[in-house]
């Protein structure tokens, strides 16, 4: 896998449904040829996925929003499995950990892009308004003491080496 090409994420998050999918059947297989039944056993109970169990309407009313899930919980540990299943589990979290680097980074990157556009945006602005600002040199330094409050508040001082007068 490249540094620069981002791993597919519709590819990835399908294979980890279908293998999902596949070690319920699995188990569900082994459990039938056992001639085991989860009734007849007492010791064991079935869990319930959080999925299936009923929850009441959100206080906020908003029925269409869904519970969401945490990322540890996506993926379950495989202990105790296969040696090759095992080794596939990995191969699949490092997919998932490239993916959501590969997503971190996009994210830093267009952030540091916006950043630098808006600091060359004000930077680009400040040098047009000098550049349209209107200069007039006060060369008697009487006619500061006869201003008023309010026209010494609009004069600026500028450094005349920058600003081309003529």
């Amino acid at each position: 896998m490249t540094a620069n090409a981002a791993p597919d994420i519709s590819a990835i998050l399908s294979k980890i449904e279908t293998t999902a999918q596949e070690n319920s059947v699995d188990e569900a297989n082994v459990a039938v040829e056992e001639g085991k039944s989860s009734k007849t056993n007492t010791k064991e109970r079935p869990v319930k996925p959080e999925h299936l169990i009923p929850r009441g309407l959100p206080k906020s009313g908003r029925v269409w929003k869904t519970q969401k899930e945490r990322f540890a919980k996506v993926k379950k540990s495989v202990k105790g499995k296969a040696k090759s299943k095992h080794l596939a589990f990995r191969e699949e979290i490092k997919h998932i950990k490239d993916l959501s680097r590969s997503i971190k980074d996009e994210r830093k990157r267009l952030n540091e892009e916006k950043r630098e556009r808006r600091e060359e945006n004000k930077r680009r602005r400040q040098e047009n308004e000098r550049k349209a600002e209107i200069v007039q040199i006060i060369k008697n330094p009487a006619k500061l003491k006869r201003m008023r409050k309010k026209q010494l508040r609009q004069i600026e001082k500028r450094d005349l080496d920058k600003i081309k007068v003529v």
